[in-house]
């Protein structure tokens, strides 16, 4: 990887597009660390520190969310807004024309989101607001009353919109000019830079809960000491396993008939279909935790701080805290039942086998038509039930290590890990293959 990304920063057109995405990802990070007028911060950070609920807003903000920033709804907005429209366009047949409409399209839909966006922008924008007023009381005293609390309340709801129309806008410059995916190199900037508070939850979990207990003569320090670096070990080989899931794959070998045209012979190759193991990426996890956290989202809304106890004392409430074995249960069936629906929606076996057979290909030991399109689901139904179980392997982990270990203050969990990978995997693709387009042979030997 650091051998590529020293042959990129050669070429000075790959090298102005490395500075250009460095330099989106430092306004992203100042975005991050300017906060919204009329809202007194440190009562939002204090009430949102160690909120399970909120943690995943809070790691995709770049902590944002819990200081109030102008990008703290990060690129939320802009998710919801893709994978509505995504939804949207099997069920509405012009948006499923437009679709495959080719580039033209793919234009139309890209507008349609980007007004979903400020739409669900504003929307999270005004649940913010009432939460941190309501809940929080965190609105400075000054603008608390008559047009003042007015003035205040539209300038914050339109600061966190205006912040994720911008955060959209900023990733379509990465899109245009920069390397890599732009709402996903956010995303990556944005946990990255959690790292130092991880780092420092674990410094602290070896040194101040472990090694200086012993030194005073308590033996209760002993398990912190031999978790530490149980902890690392365990997100080392989390790093490893999310890297072999997510460049596995399965080949269905593919034999193109000869054709002669003229004086030419086309075909006769033998290919193949690459089925991805992990087809659908996070997708699944983000609507999973999206779901599963909203009990506990709305009960902290309503409850503000006091929302911990209300979930314990209610046993239905109680059902979707962390630590409860209905909630990882329930979580893990989810996953696998939305990597399943986003596969279905997103590759259509019968249209894949039409095309095989337009292009006089046919997977050996299989008629074209239905044969073929029967095998076809059936291998990719396999590799979606591998790749779920995997993803739920890895977005289960901080849970269960949780469970056993009584501790879950891993600020960076498996959803993070599978961001931060798969991003960083396939930005390094994105680089390879266009050094390759550059014709320097020899250039990644």
């Amino acid at each position: 990887m650091f051998q590529t990304l020293r042959n990129a920063w050669k070429v000075v057109d790959l090298r102005k597009k490395i500075l250009f995405t460095l330099m989106i990802i430092v306004i992203f990070r100042i975005g991050s660390a300017v906060s919204v007028p009329f809202v007194d911060v440190a009562k939002v950070a204090a009430a949102t520190a160690g909120g399970t609920a909120l943690d995943l807003l809070t790691m995709m903000s770049g902590g944002g969310f819990s200081d109030a920033s102008i990008f703290a709804l990060s690129v939320t907005p802009y998710i919801n807004a893709s994978i509505i429209i995504q939804l949207l366009t099997v069920a509405i047949p012009p948006l499923e024309r437009w679709a495959k409409e080719g580039e033209a399209g793919r234009k139309k839909l890209g507008q349609l989101t980007r007004y979903c966006t400020v739409l669900l922008g504003l929307a999270l924008g005004v649940a913010y607001y009432f939460m941190v007023r309501n809940n929080y009381n965190a609105i400075v005293p000054e603008a608390q009353k008559g047009f003042a609390s007015w003035f205040a309340a539209i300038t914050i709801i339109l600061c966190f919109t205006a912040g994720s129309a911008l955060m959209m806008w900023l990733g379509e410059q990465i899109n245009e000019k920069g390397i890599g995916n732009g709402i996903s190199i956010l995303l990556f900037a944005g946990i990255i830079s959690q790292l130092p508070t991880a780092l420092t939850m674990l410094w602290n979990m070896f040194w101040t809960n472990g090694i200086a207990l012993l030194i005073e003569g308590n033996n209760a320090g002993l398990t912190y000491t031999i978790l530490s670096p149980i902890v690392v070990v365990l997100f080392l080989a989390m790093i490893m396993f999310i890297v072999f899931i997510t460049d596995a794959e399965r080949r269905i070998p593919v034999q193109y008939a000869k054709r002669v045209v003229g004086r030419k012979q086309y075909g006769g190759q033998s290919t193949f279909i690459p089925i991805k193991v992990n087809m659908s990426g996070v997708m699944p996890i983000i609507l999973a935790v999206s779901i599963i956290s909203l009990p506990s989202i709305i009960t902290r809304l309503v409850k503000g701080n006091d929302y911990m106890q209300v979930m314990q004392d209610n046993w239905f409430l109680s059902l979707f805290m962390q630590d409860n074995w209905f909630y990882i249960v329930a979580y893990f069936l989810m996953i696998i039942g939305f990597a399943f629906f986003y596969v279905t929606i997103q590759y259509d076996s019968v249209e894949m086998a039409n095309n095989l057979r337009k292009n006089a290909g046919a997977i050996p030991g299989y008629r074209p038509g239905k044969p073929t399109s029967d095998y076809i689901k059936r291998v990719i139904n396999k590799v979606t039930l591998i790749g779920a179980l995997c993803l739920g392997l890895i977005a289960l982990f901080p849970a269960v290590f949780g469970k056993f270990s009584g501790f879950y203050g891993l600020t960076i969990g498996g959803t993070s890990l599978m961001i931060v990978v798969g991003v960083a995997l396939e930005t390094v693709q994105q680089i390879e293959s266009q050094l390759i387009m550059r014709h320097h042979k020899g250039f990644l030997e």
